[in-house]
């Protein structure tokens, strides 16, 4: 870990997240770090990433670390290094030197966590060795983050209170995150004109996120095949007339995130058809943008991106009928199935381990409308919220040739029609947008998104 990389200004706000949980959160709170699972071996690891919820308040990534908050203050328990890991890790810092850093009230070995955890609430964390350590120091079954009860609860829906809206220091990590996420985009498309391979081109954008000391906030999606929203395979050879769908974000050492998608074409130019489609996505995507401010709902901006879409797709001559009934009867979702984003912050889908709990409203619950059933976020935007913006276009062979869609959309989808945009597999454009006090500001706006823009960069 980098411990330089703290300063005064960091520990004022960890202070603040601290005692602003305590003016919610009466009971001891306890958080644990997590721990990275072994491959094969002890030593031989895979890479950690500290529980989001124990950064939250703890500033940094420890391994094998727990704090215990109560009345605004932390107890950080670590143990030191082992002085034979030296040989294979290098010095590493003191559990006092860390405790300074990150401001704690006090430290102690881990072991001294065992006296300390009558009555405390806690988040289940994801890995299995301490989510059993977490059950055996509280001695009770602690639920799952997607489903806590009692204390938990109280916790959970408190944690969501203070993350919903970023503060100074995470909005500068997650700028920090979204100009590397740019750059590493401009090189993306720029390997592009010279890549064989989908591979290729994934190793461009990620070599500059690694070059920035930072990693990816989640496996990179980089595909010709779009049209599989989380698609993490590399092997496709690009060919002229595809479009590349490039979803990669970083992730600062902190673990604030950015997430950003662009598609372009591998030739260096659309084609007729997939500018048409193209400029029916962005145009969803810039007036989404432009409707945002505090106090508007996020599901009305999703509705409306649906809107857009399907006034888009009649104009073309692929859905048939008045826009506004079209996206009643969902026949929108046939090509735009997922939600208009999600909440972005120390995860890149912020807070989901929670549940609905975090994306919901309190007393809202899921619809079972095939174009609302993936809305991720349903409340209404308030300042300091960072989320994202992803309108897209799909051709998934399962929605279009399943019998019940066909015969559900036989009559609003000209299926003759579609047929002239076969080369359109899928299309997403894909910002992170911080909602301000009046408005809006784009936080990846400087990585262009208009179709000749793209092309001029090749």
């Amino acid at each position: 870990m980098q411990l330089e990389d703290s300063s005064n200004s960091l520990q004022a706000t960890l202070r603040q997240r601290r005692q602003r949980l305590a003016c919610i959160v009466k009971t001891p709170v306890i958080l644990w770090s997590g721990r990275a699972p072994a491959r094969n071996f002890p030593a031989n690891r895979y890479p950690f990433r500290a529980s989001s919820h124990f950064l939250y308040f703890a500033g940094f990534p420890l391994d094998n670390a727990a704090i215990r908050l109560e009345n605004g203050k932390l107890e950080l328990f670590l143990d030191d290094a082992s002085p034979e890991s030296a040989l294979w890790y290098g010095e590493m810092p003191k559990r006092d030197e860390i405790a300074a850093k990150m401001g704690a009230d006090a430290v102690y070995p881990f072991a001294e966590l065992a006296s300390r955890t009558a009555n405390a609430a806690t988040v289940a964390v994801q890995d299995i060795k301490t989510y059993q350590q977490q059950c055996q120091l509280l001695a009770r079954t602690v639920a799952p983050a997607n489903a806590p009860e009692g204390i938990d609860l109280e916790l959970a829906k408190a944690i969501v209170s203070l993350r919903l809206s970023h503060d100074t220091e995470a909005l500068a990590e997650i700028c920090q995150a979204a100009a590397v996420s740019v750059e590493a985009h401009l090189a993306g498309i720029k390997a592009t004109a010279r890549a064989k391979t989908e591979a290729e081109v994934r190793g461009a954008m990620e070599g500059v996120i690694i070059a920035h000391n930072m990693q990816c906030a989640y496996s990179s999606i980089v595909t010709v095949h779009g049209e599989v929203l989380h698609n993490e395979r590399y092997y496709h050879p690009l060919k002229s007339g595809d479009l590349l769908l490039a979803d990669v974000g970083a992730e600062t050492l902190m673990g604030w995130a950015a997430d950003i998608t662009r598609t372009f074409p591998v030739s260096g130019k659309f084609s007729s058809t997939q500018r048409d489609i193209y400029d029916v996505v962005l145009a969803a995507h810039d007036t989404c943008i432009e409707k945002m401010r505090p106090g508007v709902e996020y599901r009305d901006i999703h509705l409306l991106a649906a809107s857009v879409i399907a006034e888009g797709l009649v104009e073309l001559g692929i859905l048939r009928g008045n826009p506004t009934d079209l996206v009643e009867m969902d026949a929108h979702a046939l090509f735009f199935p997922h939600g208009i984003g999600h909440l972005l912050g120390l995860d890149v889908h912020d807070m989901e381990d929670l549940g609905d709990l975090a994306g919901y409203e309190a007393g809202r619950t899921r619809s079972d409308r095939f174009g609302l059933s993936y809305l991720r976020l349903d409340r209404p935007l308030r300042p300091g919220m960072v989320i994202t913006i992803e309108p897209g276009f799909y051709q998934v062979p399962a929605i279009l040739n399943s019998p019940e869609f066909r015969a559900k959309y036989r009559d609003v989808v000209n299926w003759q029609r579609l047929e002239r945009f076969r080369d359109v597999r899928g299309i997403r454009i894909e910002d992170d947008v911080l909602v301000t006090e009046s408005g809006t500001e784009v936080l990846t706006a400087r990585l262009p998104n208009a179709a000749e823009e793209i092309e001029a960069l090749f």
